[in-house]
């Protein structure tokens, strides 16, 4: 497979299992996702963030995002929700399927083909590996 361009630089590691990266507050602890950018970067110190969590929420995205968002194939719904990373910080997040999702299921993350040559990060049940 031909690797493709993240949608953003510093989501995550550059590993062969990668790892979202995060920021610990200097001086709270507390964790973020993603990490800052700019001038308040200088307060964290960047970490990577656990790989395997629990689905705290989710929905299904059942219609078509607009623009710039639509994508070049065709729409599909698709899963979105919250994950808790352990100890760490509740993250945002694409689902790699819609269907047969529950709360507190296990979960890992994966990076996806967002289309038009670039990638994303998602979580999928830890039961579909």
């Amino acid at each position: 497979m031909t690797a493709l361009t993240p949608i953003a630089a510093g989501l995550w590691t550059d590993e062969a299992l990668p790892r979202l990266i995060g920021g610990r507050d200097k001086q709270s602890g507390r964790i973020v996702f993603p990490m800052p950018e700019g001038d308040s970067a200088a307060n964290y110190q960047a970490i990577s963030l656990s790989r395997t969590g629990t689905l705290w929420s989710w929905t299904v995205q059942g219609f078509e995002p607009k623009s710039p968002y639509a994508g070049s194939q065709p729409f599909a719904p698709y899963g979105v929700g919250y994950v808790e990373l352990p100890g760490e910080v509740i993250v945002e997040t694409r689902l790699t399927r819609a269907d047969n999702l529950r709360i507190g299921m296990a979960v890992e993350l994966a990076i996806e083909d967002f289309g038009q040559g670039r990638s994303t990060y998602a979580f999928r049940p830890v039961e579909d590996i």
